[in-house]
């Protein structure tokens, strides 16, 4: 296993595993992270690959091309910078089947998905190891574009030098056709045989190889999210010591005297907790605190414990320990027995006893303690301003925080802003300081300065060419307002309005761009799956002085948020309503948590914004997306922190699908914690016992989940319950008698559309029509994610009607190629130049999508009213002209027959079963089936 590790996913100059230039059908392991640059003439790439999930492997790169100008109209300085011609380029593989025993690894792949599509491609390849040691790996496959044709690879790894690698490959790049292929060296090479010798040593790697007249180069780094830290805590504070703790105080004198509270405060806050609050209540002690420092809840509460524990007066019968985060409560600890809790903490009791008395549970408003400033007032605080080096990865820092979490914080800042034409490389080095101040309960002031120190954003002078309101591409203006800017200014109230619900209310400056006031509710269920949020903001633009100057734009943005939790530590966040360009539509976000805490994503935006910014054009507007890396820096610290790195890769001159950045958004407040709590009993990290470091409450595994076995025997089932041939005659005859009774309306009802074309119902009536298919299959989602088990079984049903009438109708469109009635060429005319097969009319999708969604609904609920609105979105695709009636009558057939089919055969769910269960502490996921 070695060996093979050795070279199992090694990449190409490019980034997407394989040899020199040709794929495999392998994947790096789970969580993989690798960044490198290879060279290959005439393309140069800055790349970055990831493994998001065991199956997939996703790549971005920069390209470079020598021997063309990014820019050929460099009069007036206009793209003269810019050098070369770059390109951005993102690559993926899905892993169809793993390699088996005798079967090879499968994987299709894709080139260039988004983007201007240079290096536009599509490939199918298959890898199997061989040799005793599989130490031999071997590829065949077959592209589309990029690569052109069959490829293959080999490479070998030598047993006796396991690191290093003997690869040749054949590469089928038709490099001619590449973009202006005759202007560089692409145009002089030609598909052949290339060889090159690798090395690997650890997470660094390297190769070389010859091609037919040239030489190329990679070197990368891989990195492994999955594991849980890549620094030992050796500088970590030890926790509360008992020979540290005072002699017991009894009840009375506990309540009589301020200083035993006092110094049970003074004890936490030594260890970084912050916004301590004591209460001893009847024989209870209740604290409620935050930790801004240890990043996991349950090590923090059990640091707390300690400490109480060692505090607690005499008698004390239990002890309640509320987590906060700014100042709300989030989750609660509550210890029933002290004695087992101390012999836990020493030791002397096992995890599964400590259990039974210990409750971990949502907080609620009860939690919370009140102000005690009498108590408080007679805690010193040792928060004071200091030089810091090396402190939360930062060089260098000034910095103070006291026990209320009263922040100070000055240090330099960089940033890099890449593919501009005034410039491919802009970056920004400044200072900036962040100050945060506790006014009352859950009430914060937050400011923010920055003073650039050096920095040619600014230079940027191409005007933007948005017919949106520039609510974004203007920044370089705001550059060049002033070095010294106010980017930050406001006064948030957080609350805890009721059991489970969370809000804030803000007001101020909210960043360098826009000032107003808003706020933002949340709800979290019992279900730890999900939550949801509002966020309603009025803003204005601000001037680019960067104080209190305004300019005229002015909006008020409305986003509604779904946030839901999948396997593998997934968390799907979909978005919808209004944006700051005042465009209204959806963003999707999925992110990957990996063991070591870091998290990769990336978001797509569909609104109604047209965006003809290139890429984008009137035709086929761009729309916002990017992908995203947080990094936390306590992995490569020798001590724990909660501060994350950053980094964002996305056009950052667009104005369609933006948003204002949050002055402090609710699900992030309460994420961690939330995930903390849920994840197997909730305690973590509790003791820091050796022990237990191997538990999977302390090092939990990747929860995975594997449908295909399952859905293969509902295929079985559905099978089983086809139609015979009569059936299949009979119902063949009443659907062509029906498309054709349909194909007598097409021409009358195009005409009658065509007099009211113009007019807002059809123009809403044709909205509607496009939209309520992806609403129906939606709603068919949220069954499956949140429906009881009957109600999940029929989403399921849904979900799967859908995917098989879209596949039936996307046939009938290549096979019929059938004019749309825009066009203007005849009812049964094919589609004209400029249109593919996918273009074409016959059947609609959209009808076949809406009567898949709703059957299986309306077959089991007996709800015939849903066949209603499946009917009203095939008038909406006959309204805005996209279809014949006839289109629609057969879509809606094929979709009522798919539907029908797969609800007889998979009803009754007694036979394959998928059940999602909430527990306290986790999610379970099964599929069951029997025969």
């Amino acid at each position: 296993m070695g060996v093979a590790q050795a070279f199992g996913a090694t990449p190409t100059v490019h980034g997407p595993s394989g040899y020199i230039n040709m794929p495999s059908a392998t994947v790096e392991a789970d969580s993989t992270f690798t960044v490198g640059y290879g060279y290959d003439s005439p393309y140069g790439s800055m790349w970055v690959t990831a493994t998001p999930l065991p199956f997939l492997q996703m790549t971005a790169r920069y390209v470079s091309i020598a021997g063309i100008p990014g820019f050929t109209n460099v009069e007036g300085q206009f793209g003269a910078e810019y050098g070369r011609y770059k390109d951005k380029v993102i690559d993926g593989k899905l892993q169809l089947l793993s390699e088996g025993t005798w079967g090879p690894a499968i994987a299709v792949g894709a080139t260039d998905i988004l983007g201007t599509k240079l290096f536009k491609g599509q490939y199918l390849v298959a890898t199997k190891t061989f040799g005793a040691a599989k130490n031999i790996e071997a590829s065949i496959g077959y592209g589309a574009s990029r690569p052109d044709g069959v490829f293959g690879g080999v490479r070998w790894t030598p047993a006796a030098a396991p690191r290093w690698s003997v690869v040749a490959e054949y590469d089928a790049n038709d490099y001619p056709t590449d973009f202006r292929a005759a202007e560089t060296k692409a145009g002089e090479r030609r598909k052949g045989p290339s060889v090159g010798l690798e090395y690997r040593w650890g997470w660094l790697g390297a190769q070389v190889a010859r091609h037919r007249d040239h030489f190329s180069a990679n070197a990368y780094v891989s990195i492994p999210f999955g594991e849980r830290e890549f620094l030992p805590k050796l500088l970590e504070p030890a926790y509360f010591q008992p020979k540290d703790a005072p002699a017991r105080a009894t009840f009375g004198q506990w309540q009589q005297d301020e200083r035993h509270g006092a110094a049970l405060v003074r004890a936490l806050a030594r260890q970084d907790f912050k916004n301590i609050r004591v209460q001893l209540e009847g024989d209870i002690l209740k604290l409620t605190l935050t930790n801004n420092r240890i990043s996991s809840t349950g090590r923090a509460i059990g640091r707390a414990s300690r400490t109480a524990l060692a505090f607690a007066p005499e008698g004390t019968r239990a002890i309640h320990i509320t987590y906060t985060r700014l100042e709300q409560p989030v989750v609660t600890y509550e210890f029933f027995d002290l004695g087992t809790l101390s012999d836990y903490l020493t030791g002397l009791a096992t995890r599964d006893a400590f259990l039974q008395t210990v409750l971990v549970r949502q907080s609620t408003p009860a939690d919370r303690i009140a102000d005690q400033q009498g108590l408080l007032d007679g805690v010193k605080d040792g928060g004071g301003l200091g030089v810091h080096v090396g402190r939360d990865g930062e060089m260098v820092q000034l910095s103070s925080e006291d026990r209320e979490a009263n922040r100070f914080k000055l240090a330099p800042k960089l940033g890099f802003f890449f593919n501009d034409p005034s410039g491919a490389l802009k970056y920004e080095l400044a200072a900036a300081a962040n100050y945060d101040k506790r006014l009352g309960e859950g009430l914060y002031l937050s400011g923010a300065f920055r003073l650039n120190v050096i920095e040619n954003v600014s230079d940027v002078t191409q005007p933007s060419n948005s017919l949106l309101p520039h609510v974004r591409t203007n920044i370089a203006e705001y550059k060049r307002g002033g070095r010294f800017k106010l980017n930050r200014l406001m006064l948030s109230q957080y609350l805890m309005p009721a059991e489970r619900w969370y809000a804030r209310v803000s007001g101020g400056l909210y960043e360098e761009m826009y000032r107003g006031l808003g706020g933002q509710l949340m709800y979290l269920p019992k279900d730890s799956r999900w939550a949801a949020d509002l966020s309603v903001d009025a803003l204005q633009q601000r001037g680019f002085k960067g104080w209190f100057d305004k300019r005229d734009y002015h909006t008020v943005t409305a986003l509604g948020a779904l946030h839901y939790k999948l396997p593998y530590d997934v968390t799907a966040t979909a978005r919808a309503g209004r944006f700051l360009a005042e465009d209204r539509g959806v963003r999707m976000e999925f992110k990957r948590r990996f063991r070591s805490g870091v998290e990769i994503g990336a978001w797509y935006t569909k609104t109604n914004g047209k965006d003809i910014t290139s890429p984008g054009t009137p035709s086929d507007p761009y729309n916002d997306k990017g992908v995203f890396l947080s990094i936390p820096i306590n992995t490569m610290l020798l001590s724990d922190t909660q501060v994350t790195a950053g980094m964002t890769i996305s056009p950052w001159t667009r104005d369609v699908g933006q948003m204002v950045v949050s002055p402090g958004d609710l699900y992030d407040m309460v994420e961690q914690p939330r995930r903390d709590m849920n994840v197997f009993d909730g305690l973590g990290n509790f003791a820091e016992r050796a022990d237990e470091q191997n538990h999977p409450a302390v090092n939990p595994p990747v929860r995975t989940f594997n449908a295909w076995p399952q859905f293969r025997m509902r295929l079985e089932q559905s099978r089983s319950t086809m139609p015979t041939v009569p059936e299949w005659v009979q119902g063949t005859g009443v659907a062509a008698g029906a498309v054709l009774a349909g194909a007598l309306l097409d021409k009358p009802t195009d005409r009658f559309i065509k007099r009211y074309d113009d007019s807002r119902v059809a123009r809403h009536w044709g909205t509607f029509g496009k939209n309520m298919p992806l609403a129906l299959a939606g709603a068919a989602g949220a069954a499956v994610a949140f429906g009881d088990t009957r109600m999940a079984n029929i989403g399921l049903i849904s979900l799967q009607s859908v995917a098989g009438a879209v596949g039936v109708s996307v046939g009938g469109k290549h096979l019929i190629k059938r004019a749309r009635p825009y066009e203007e060429r005849g009812a049964w005319e094919q589609v004209g130049p400029g249109y593919s097969r996918s273009d074409s009319s016959f059947p609609s999708g959209h009808s076949a999508i809406a009567f898949a969604a709703v059957t299986p609904f309306a077959q089991e609920y007996d709800a015939p009213w849903l066949y209603g609105v499946a009917a009203l979105t095939s008038l909406g695709r006959v309204a805005s002209r996209d279809h014949w009636v006839s289109d629609t009558v057969a879509g809606g057939i094929i979709g009522y027959a798919m539907g029908s089919w797969l609800w007889q055969a998979q009803r009754d769910d007694s036979r394959s079963r998928l059940t999602i269960v909430p527990g306290r502490k986790e999610v379970s996921v099964a599929w069951s089936t029997s025969y």
